[in-house]
């Protein structure tokens, strides 16, 4: 892919970002103050000028089983008053330990109930993200603000379906989902539609397979017909179910990663030789070729206001005319976008990296921020400058920006484009997940949808397939309804 047409890469090394406060719960051990970093770019260094069987367990609170005493607590009786000092051991106050705690915990009770309306997805707004902060490979678009504004942009003519489990009063599981009309049935997903990448059961630390179990099974028994999952690691809790609760799992993003615990500098050097670091220096000597050259890093909420506009206007300089189904840039997804900023922003997740020339924004990457991981969520650039490869060369300055933060590993999602392949360690798929019929036409539709996955997948190995599928592409774009990963049947409303 050359300088002209792809998007998205790294700061020039050698960026200096000015350090600001520690951050708060993103796992990130620095954040920045928005810094604006007039750039020369003379050589090759950018240089900084200072400025299924329902479980009956599933349906009725359960007594979890007795916690063995913990093997710290010592018990040691209490010596009696009077006696002189020194010969007996000393006793402390009688307060529980951690373990007696957690004991205690763990012996209360589980119950569990189906959020059916928003005013209850609301209440749980301080525990919620501590279950998507657990998570082993946390995903954004779990976080509570985005799920809560999510369904009231794109909620209507749907029903949540949110089953969550107590214990006592901590909240210690949830699967967030609801369920929507298509074609005659009503079928399950994730709150989030298709932006819901890594998407899975949140369970508390301590918890066990079984309560994701019971979780599933309140699914099965509710009224739906089947569920279409998006966005699943084939290592996550949902992808792991057997039997009955078990889900046909087919790849659809390749999702690349990049490891970044030993720094950006180490990555970079890892993942580029010294021609493709040639070609980088290059582009941004193109880009300074049109003037004055800066990076802007947006972090309080005024800033990112201020970034996203200059956000939607680049991004509907980019895909004009081009299919997009991202939802970004309609008035849906503009308002939605507006509206979760301020709550992403309140927890620290959100940064939005942004290359000016003279002032005027050519490039940005919005970043999502959680638990060590950078998530790299939308990006575009001005095609009038496409030739310095603006959106690769802001990607590198996000990069570059998180590792400083203390970002550990860098999720691309999505496809493998060139530019992905050559930056990332590696490659851990999402995958569509489909099951969990509720009644006979849902297994029926599952059958019939497996089916023609699996033929799909077979025809992407076939020369004669191929040809004719990306022969035909432009005759089916017009015929066929733009898509809109942020709705739930996937397309976009008319008119938006």
């Amino acid at each position: 892919m050359s300088c002209d047409d792809v998007e998205m890469l790294s700061p020039p090394r050698g960026t200096a970002y000015l350090a600001g406060r520690r951050g708060r719960r993103t796992g990130l051990s620095v954040t920045a103050t928005l810094v604006t970093v007039p750039v020369l770019w003379l050589d090759a260094t950018l240089r900084v000028v200072e400025a299924q069987p329902t479980s009956p367990a599933a349906r009725r609170p359960t007594q979890a089983s007795p916690a063995a005493k913990p093997s710290d607590v010592m018990l040691v009786a209490m010596t009696p008053n009077g006696l002189p000092a020194g010969n007996y051991p000393l006793v402390g106050a009688g307060v529980p330990g951690q373990g007696v705690l957690e004991a205690a915990r763990r012996q209360a009770p589980l119950t569990f109930e189906t959020l059916a309306s928003e005013d209850r997805l609301v209440a749980l707004g301080d525990c919620w993200d501590g279950l998507v902060r657990a998570m082993p490979r946390p995903s954004p678009f779990l976080l509570h603000c985005w799920v809560v504004e999510w369904w009231r942009h794109y909620g209507e003519g749907s029903s949540l379906a949110v089953e969550v489990a107590f214990r006592g009063n901590e909240l210690v599981g949830a699967l967030p989902l609801i369920t929507f009309p298509h074609r005659g049935l009503r079928i399950g997903t994730f709150v989030g539609a298709r932006q819901s990448a890594l998407a899975d059961a949140l369970i508390a630390e301590g918890e066990g397979d079984e309560l994701v179990e019971a979780l599933v099974d309140r699914v099965i028994a509710s009224e739906h017909d089947y569920v279409d999952l998006f966005g699943l690691s084939a290592e996550g809790r949902l992808a792991s179910l057997k039997g009955p609760r078990n889900l046909q799992l087919f790849q659809r993003n390749e999702a690349p990663v990049l490891d970044l615990s030993d720094g950006w500098e180490a990555a970079y050097r890892r993942r580029t030789n010294s021609r493709k670091r040639a070609h980088y220096k290059r582009c941004r000597r193109l880009l300074a070729e049109h003037g004055r050259v800066e990076v802007v890093v947006a972090r309080t909420l005024e800033q990112h206001e201020a970034a996203l506009e200059e956000a939607f206007r680049l991004h509907e300089l980019r895909w004009r005319g081009r299919p997009d189904g991202s939802g970004f840039g309609t008035e849906t997804g503009r308002r939605f976008t507006r509206s979760v900023m301020p709550g992403l922003v309140e927890i620290d997740a959100s940064r939005v990296v942004m290359i000016k020339i003279d002032g005027r924004a050519v490039a940005f990457s919005w970043n999502l921020l959680l638990e060590g991981h950078v998530f790299l969520h939308r990006l575009a650039f001005d095609p009038a400058y496409g030739r310095g490869s603006p959106g690769i060369v802001n990607a590198l300055n996000s990069l570059e920006f998180a590792a400083g933060e203390g970002a550990v590993k860098a999720e691309f999602l999505g496809g493998a484009e060139r530019f992905k392949r050559e930056l990332s360690d590696g490659l851990e798929p999402l995958h569509l997940g489909l099951g969990l019929p509720g009644s006979a036409k849902g297994r029926a539709a599952v059958v019939a949808r497996s089916t023609w996955l699996r033929a799909r997948r077979r025809g992407k190995g076939s020369a004669l397939a191929q040809k004719a599928y990306y022969g035909t592409a432009s005759a089916r774009r017009r015929v066929m309804r733009r898509r809109d990963v942020l709705r739930p049947s996937g397309v976009q409303r008319v008119g938006d």
